[in-house]
């Protein structure tokens, strides 16, 4: 199930118009700048770089941007203090709600997402609120179209997946948290592309909605995602 919640927000990224693509690849660029001020510009040696360099790719960001954004944080002088903070909460109807974000201001990001949730029929909770019904996990995306299923089981316990599973349109390898760039990288050398590949946090339990409490969680997302601050948000509501 984590695979067709996690294709369901991919999908939802994809139909982005370009102002919104553009707003993605501004926040991508924010960690690949942080990646490189704390582990310097070499993916070969900067684990945190490689990974950021990856979901870039997978988000389209051509190479030549990721290039120069690179070049540009590892000659920057921006003493910009930005702090990683993760903010849980409800949504529409007891959605579980997280939202990790990179901020230069927590009252100002804090002040945001608490209006959002209000907005929209839900509340910010305090630490601890809803993280204990997600699991931290490493999940990687491959669209099933010209792949062939046994033999990509077989390469990705090969490279030390946990599991594997086909969700819809697309295949679905979990990882250790801490494996997951491993066995991307693993993968990426057998010629596989991936949708993404990223640790992040599956529920143990869904939330199915009517229909109108889904365009409140709707709007909560896209004006979540919206936000500069957002980095990445998961959620246990059970799209259909």
């Amino acid at each position: 199930m984590s695979g067709h919640s996690k294709w369901n927000n991919i999908k939802r990224r994809k139909e982005k118009t370009d102002s919104q693509k553009a707003k993605i690849f501004t926040k991508i660029g924010r960690e690949i700048s942080m990646a490189v001020k704390s582990g310097g510009s070499d993916p070969a040696v900067n684990g945190k770089l490689r990974d950021c360099i990856a979901k870039a790719k997978s988000n389209n960001v051509p190479n030549d941007n990721i290039e120069r954004l690179i070049k540009k944080a590892a000659g920057s002088a921006d003493d910009s203090n930005y702090e990683e903070i993760t903010y849980e909460g409800y949504g529409s109807s007891g959605v579980a709600v997280i939202v990790e974000c990179l901020t230069d201001n927590r009252n100002r990001t804090a002040g945001d997402l608490r209006h959002y949730f209000d907005k929209f029929g839900g509340n910010l909770g305090q630490s601890g609120s809803v993280m204990f019904m997600f699991e931290r996990k490493g999940v990687i995306l491959i669209e099933s179209e010209g792949v062939i299923e046994d033999k990509l089981m077989e390469d990705a316990l090969e490279a030390g997946a946990e599991d594997f599973a086909a969700v819809n349109s697309v295949f679905e390898i979990t990882t250790e948290p801490n494996s997951v760039a491993a066995v991307r990288e693993a993968l990426e050398k057998k010629g596989y592309a991936f949708i993404s590949a990223e640790a992040e946090y599956v529920p143990g339990t869904y939330s199915a909605l009517s229909e109108e409490q889904a365009v409140k969680m709707e709007k909560l997302l896209d004006a979540l995602e919206d936000h500069d601050d957002v980095q990445n948000v998961w959620h246990n509501w059970e799209e259909v």
